[in-house]
């Protein structure tokens, strides 16, 4: 046996090692228990849209009172409307949704500090883990509305984006609301992802800025117009291995 290869004679098991090691095999069970609920909770919702946006808006910011509309019209419209859960624009959503004629749904996260459930949720699913829940908002949306935000929001954005573009989910609408907002993150990446070829020019065509209501309905709408709401087969052979 080479040196390098013999345990060091001091070695002893570290029982907090193997007792993390178990802890660790059985949060799988959790995990699974996440996926399974959620799905059997939200299975009722279709057609449904996600919108995500900051945490940290005000009730009086135009923001907020922006998303609370364009919830009310996507609701009365057909569409179950769902949201983070949380304060700011994920209030806003699922309170214009909630006063609406469709589901108010909240797909909530436990966290240390900043979420707290808003009222405004027919139906309601809490999360311990991040991933489970965003699986949730794609597993289940036939658009995304992205308002602006912040870390959280980004990332709810790049994970659709990257979603749709590798072909790990069906094609929909990805629809930025408050042009002036996402301007310059659009403009960086025509001029460096597109410029330095990170992407292809063509995967800007997934992303629609929309900044009024009524357009936003419409344009989901008519993108589904000649193919209607329902996955094909091959679009569910797609989300099984989502």
């Amino acid at each position: 046996m080479n040196q390098k290869d013999k345990p060091p004679s001091n070695v002893t098991v570290n029982h907090l090692d193997r007792d993390w090691s178990a802890r660790e095999s059985w949060r799988v069970f959790g995990i699974m228990a996440e996926f399974v609920e959620g799905t059997e909770r939200l299975n009722s919702i279709k057609p449904a849209v996600s919108i995500f946006g900051s945490a940290r808006t005000s009730a009086d910011h135009p923001y907020y009172k922006l998303a609370e509309q364009i919830a009310l019209q996507l609701s009365d419209a057909g569409f179950s409307v769902i949201s983070g859960g949380g304060s700011g624009i994920m209030e806003a959503t699922n309170k214009g949704a909630y006063f609406g004629k469709s589901p108010s749904v909240g797909l909530n996260i436990q966290l240390p500090n900043e979420q707290h459930s808003n009222t405004y949720q027919d139906i309601s699913q809490t999360f311990r883990h991040f991933f489970a829940r965003k699986y949730m908002f794609v597993r289940f949306a036939t658009a995304y509305v992205v308002m602006p935000g912040g870390f959280g929001t980004l990332d709810e954005l790049m994970e659709a984006l990257t979603l749709v573009q590798t072909g790990k989910t069906r094609k929909m609408p990805i629809i930025l609301v408050c042009s002036d907002f996402w301007s310059g993150i659009l403009s960086w990446f025509r001029q460096s992802l597109i410029a330095e070829n990170m992407i292809s020019a063509e995967d800007m065509d997934l992303i629609q800025v929309i900044d009024d209501p009524n357009q936003i309905v419409s344009a989901i709408f008519k993108y589904y117009e000649t193919r209607g709401f329902e996955p094909t087969a091959a679009e569910l052979e797609v989300q099984l291995n989502l």
